[in-house]
């Protein structure tokens, strides 16, 4: 099967879902290996690579280096979570949306940054930190740095009107991420942004994401005491 249809890894990665649930590779088949199905598919090597690690954090695929792929046997129940545009998040539960820049630099980030974004210590990275509005009032607070070596046209962005959350997601493309959540105490400063009593308990994400082997953005946002996430399975 070739065609222009094949030629991303999205497309490729719906023909290998296709085939998996239609038991045309049956659970504990092994697949065709890489290269062949790039000549199939008629795409590179790297486009099926990306469709079939999709698959596999779907729990869909058994990779194991030098052994192939094969389908999973059992697969894994896993959450399906996307990055959401906080904008239309807050339009979605029928409030009105505004965001507030707070500071837009260019600095040298924490030590601790540095190592997971894996830029050298020192390195310039461009920092914005926003407050998210709904109606009016807080409901996020998000510390963000950016990687300007591999999201170039970020530099050239005010993020007063559009904020680095919706421009990034509509301009910057990205391979995988990390994302952890917590549950945090209020600082002062936080308290004071968010509208809450210092210590109070806030649900706090933290989130890494990753163009290949570059850093795009590493951001940490502070929701407002009542968030809650939802995810579907």
């Amino acid at each position: 099967m070739t065609g222009p249809a094949l030629r991303d890894w999205r497309s490729v990665r719906d023909e290998v879902l296709r085939r998996i649930r239609a038991r045309e590779w049956a659970p504990g088949e092994l697949i065709p290996n890489e290269a062949d199905l790039a000549v199939e598919f008629g795409c590179a090597r790297t486009t099926v690579n990306r469709a079939l690690r999709a698959v596999a954090e779907r729990g869909l695929l058994d990779r194991r280096r030098k052994a192939g792929s094969r389908v999973a046997v059992l697969p894994a129940a896993t959450a399906k979570l996307a990055i959401p545009v906080i904008r239309k998040e807050v339009e979605a539960l029928g409030r009105t949306y505004a965001h507030r820049l707070m500071e837009r630099c260019e600095a040298a980030p924490p030590e601790t940054v540095a190592r997971a974004m894996r830029v050298p210590a020192g390195a310039g990275l461009l920092r914005v930190r926003a407050l998210h509005l709904a109606d009016g009032g807080p409901y996020a607070f998000e510390d963000r740095w950016i990687n300007t070596i591999a999201v170039p046209g970020a530099a050239d962005q005010s993020f007063d009107r559009v904020s680095s959350n919706e421009w990034l997601l509509e301009n910057a493309p990205y391979t995988h991420g990390e994302i952890a959540f917590s549950a945090s105490k209020a600082s002062a400063g936080e308290a004071g942004l968010i509208g809450c009593a210092r210590g109070a308990a806030l649900f706090v994400l933290d989130r890494l994401t990753w163009d290949g082997a570059a850093s795009v953005t590493k951001v940490r946002i502070a929701f407002a005491p009542g968030h809650r996430l939802r995810t579907v399975l």
